[in-house]
C-alpha cells in the first residue's frame, strides 16, 4: 500500500482524515492561493486541490497525496477565510437569511506515476435569520477566523443553520471523506478490508 500525504496543516483536514484509521503524514504545499481574474469557485477551489498536491511530488515521489481547498459562494461572491472578527462579521451578516454554497476541491495524485483525481464537491448551508447579537456570540465563543464562511459546522455553528444540503458533511468541514473514499479504493486503499 502506498503511503497517504495530506497535503495540508490544517488541524481541521487532519482530523477529518484520522477518521478513516488510515495512517498519513502531514505537509504544507506552501502555493500561491490567489484566484485567478474572473475565475469561478469551481475551478479556483479544484485548481488549488491540484496545485497543493502537486506541490509535493518531488518530496513524496512514490506516494498517494491529498489536496484540498474550499471556498464559499455568497450572493455571486468567493468569500474565503476572514482571518478576523471584523470579516467575520460581514461573512455572517452577508450569510443570515440565504443559501450559502460552499464548493471544496479534492484532488488525490499519484506521484509514483503523475496520475491526478480531481473533483470539486459542493454543499449548501441554509442560514437562518441572524442578529448581530448572535453573530458577535458566536464569533467570541468559537473565533473560527480560519475557516470559509466564518462557522465551524462540527460545533456551535450549527446553530446558525437553517437546514444543510449535501452528500457528505464533512465536506462542510474541510474533505469529503465519501468522495475520499471512492478515489482511495481505486488504488486499492479500503479502511474497512484493513
Amino acid at each position: 500500500m502506498k503511503s497517504i500525504v495530506l497535503a495540508s496543516t490544517s488541524e481541521f483536514r487532519q482530523g477529518l482524515l484520522k477518521k478513516l484509521g488510515l495512517p498519513f503524514l502531514t505537509a504544507a504545499p506552501n502555493i500561491d492561493e490567489s484566484p485567478v481574474l474572473n475565475e469561478s469557485a469551481e475551478a479556483l477551489v479544484t485548481r488549488l486541490a491540484h496545485d497543493k498536491a502537486g506541490a509535493l511530488r518531488e518530496l513524496y515521489p512514490q506516494h498517494l497525496i491529498i489536496g484540498s481547498d474550499q471556498v464559499c459562494v455568497i450572493d455571486g461572491k468567493i468569500c474565503g477565510k476572514p482571518h478576523n472578527f471584523d470579516n467575520a462579521v460581514k461573512q455572517l451578516r452577508a450569510a443570515s437569511g440565504k443559501c450559502v454554497a460552499f464548493y471544496t476541491g479534492l484532488c488525490l495524485l499519484d506521484s509514483s506515476n503523475g496520475h491526478y483525481d480531481v473533483h470539486c464537491e459542493p454543499f449548501k448551508v441554509h442560514f437562518r435569520q441572524l442578529t448581530d447579537h448572535e453573530i458577535a456570540n458566536y464569533l467570541n465563543k468559537e473565533t473560527p477566523y480560519q475557516c470559509a464562511g466564518s462557522f465551524k459546522s462540527e460545533g456551535l455553528g450549527i446553530a446558525l443553520f437553517d437546514r444543510l444540503e449535501g452528500r457528505d458533511p464533512n465536506t462542510l468541514i474541510g474533505l469529503p471523506l465519501i468522495l475520499l473514499l471512492e478515489m482511495l479504493r481505486k488504488h486499492g486503499i479500503n479502511p474497512l478490508e484493513r
